[in-house]
């Protein structure tokens, strides 16, 4: 038997409950995982509440990331006692997730825990900080340097985000950060933000082109933000973008791209390949500093995981949610 978040569905209601459930009701899959942690985020909250049409199977267990130790494989990649980490492709949302002790899932979708990381400290960074990683990795590849002029990030508070600050302040980038929330300057700056932007000062309509203000963008909005921050990218600057919290629309035009040669990069977590995801594994054990992990993130149990689905499709968590299993 193991503890699990189920959700199910009702009419048009979606429902959680914590159940004891038997092994047998595992889903296929070559590995079964004892989980030790998994993470709350934006997505895995919009399933919880019913808020987002995330899940159309039911009954599912959410949580589209999780961190553990195998404890049965019929794959030879992975032995009995392994750790590893999983990320994305669809586990949560299709396929039954992390926040449960157990989980079964394909060997294809996971990662061996990189050198000098436990499960805590991989579902303290999880799908959000995989994912600022990889956006980081996009700034680099299309040439954006820490010299080239500040980098701005939107939804800033979040937790791609706040993930986001903490690589940049590692790798000597300048770091403007955009929120809605003004409590939580002090909690910016100290991740290493030089300065922070009211989110409303980006919620205005944007006109086609304004004033070149940033060598390159992470953004997490979309919608009105996106082509704000797109009309104040530099000539030949990058935004990567991986989010749509504000709307997933882009009321812009052709203009950035054709008159300042700006790259608008869209960066995927959930199918990334194998290679690029190791890659980034393997750098955020080296750059996330230890005062991330300690202002970052807050803990809690499975049974207080849905009052705080709640909050954070709400706008009102700052940083990583970590599930203790």
């Amino acid at each position: 038997m193991f503890k699990a978040l189920v959700l199910e569905q009702e009419g048009k209601v979606t429902s959680s409950s914590i159940q004891q459930l038997d092994d047998s009701r595992l889903p296929e899959g070559e590995v079964t995982v004892a989980v030790e942690y998994s993470s709350l985020n934006y997505k895995d909250g919009l399933a919880i509440t019913g808020k987002g049409r995330i899940v159309r199977d039911f009954p599912m267990v959410p949580g589209i990331d999780f961190a553990g130790t195998v404890i049965d494989s019929s794959d030879s990649n992975f032995l009995k006692g392994d750790k590893v980490i999983l990320t994305g492709w669809g586990v949560g949302e299709n396929h039954w997730g992390g926040m449960a002790q157990k989980a079964r899932v394909k060997a294809s979708q996971l990662v061996k825990m990189p050198e000098g990381m436990d499960s805590r400290k991989a579902m303290m960074i999880g799908t959000a900080g995989l994912t600022a990683m990889l956006c980081v990795m996009a700034l680099e590849r299309a040439g954006v340097t820490a010299d080239k002029g500040d980098i701005l990030i939107t939804g800033a508070s979040g937790g791609v985000g706040s993930a986001s600050i903490s690589l940049l302040k590692e790798l000597g980038y300048n770091i403007v950060a955009v929120s809605g929330r003004s409590e939580n300057t002090d909690f910016l700056k100290n991740l290493g933000a030089k300065d922070v932007l009211p989110r409303s000062r980006f919620e205005e309509s944007a006109r086609p082109l304004d004033k070149q203000l940033w060598a390159g963008a992470i953004d997490t909005a979309g919608s009105k933000i996106l082509a704000k921050v797109l009309s104040e990218v530099d000539y030949e600057g990058t935004v990567a973008a991986c989010g749509l919290a504000a709307g997933f629309d882009l009321p812009t035009t052709v203009m950035p791209f054709i008159l300042r040669g700006i790259n608008l990069q869209g960066v995927d977590s959930v199918m990334c390949p194998l290679a690029k995801r190791t890659e980034a594994w393997n750098r955020l054990v080296k750059l996330l500093p230890d005062s991330y992990y300690a202002a970052a993130c807050k803990e809690v149990s499975l049974e207080e995981t849905a009052e705080q689905a709640e909050a954070i499709t709400n706008g009102q968590v700052t940083g990583r949610i970590l599930i203790r299993l």
